[in-house]
């Protein structure tokens, strides 16, 4: 609710008692303008409701013509219907696509670990980045193991680009 919702509703309910103020009113006015009926007995309570009823119905008919238009229903969505193919339409399908050229395979860094190198030294000397240890690991789990203390001389680890 907005910081002005609050006056806005007041302003209607205010609107809304004032319509039906005039209403009652427009309804004893009329009520009184009314010529008694002949047969009328001021004991007879079948007059009493009948005018009750046509002071009901006068008034719903006055509030209904100061009610807004209601909106016309929507119309219903149409959807196109599904396409079902043709083989007139699958032909340029039956035309096999020209083969794409593959890229020329980068050729991939590697580094042969020497005694005393460790992950963290191999990625600051390589890398230019010791913190980037973890991503030479993962590119080389299955060279190293489970263990990424445990490299030994000789391994072959591909290097991240």
């Amino acid at each position: 609710m907005g910081l002005f919702d609050f006056m806005r509703s007041d302003k209607k309910k205010e609107q809304a008692e004032k319509a039906a103020q005039k209403a009652a009113e427009q309804v004893q006015q009329q009520a009184a303008d009314a010529p008694a009926p002949p047969s009328a007995m001021p004991g007879d309570t079948g007059t009493k409701y009948t005018d009750s009823a046509a002071a009901t119905k006068a008034a719903a008919e006055r509030m209904a013509a100061a009610a807004p238009p209601k909106a016309a229903p929507a119309p219903p969505v149409t959807r196109p219907a599904p396409h079902t193919p043709t083989p007139a339409s699958a032909a340029h399908k039956a035309v096999p696509a020209a083969p794409m050229p593959k890229p020329a395979p980068k050729a991939q860094r590697t580094y042969t670990v020497r005694s005393g190198d460790s992950l963290s030294a191999i990625a600051r000397r390589e890398l230019g980045n010791e913190g980037r240890w973890r991503e030479l690991y993962a590119m080389n789990k299955g060279v190293i193991g489970s263990n990424p203390d445990m490299i030994h001389p000789g391994m072959k680890l591909n290097l991240p680009s």
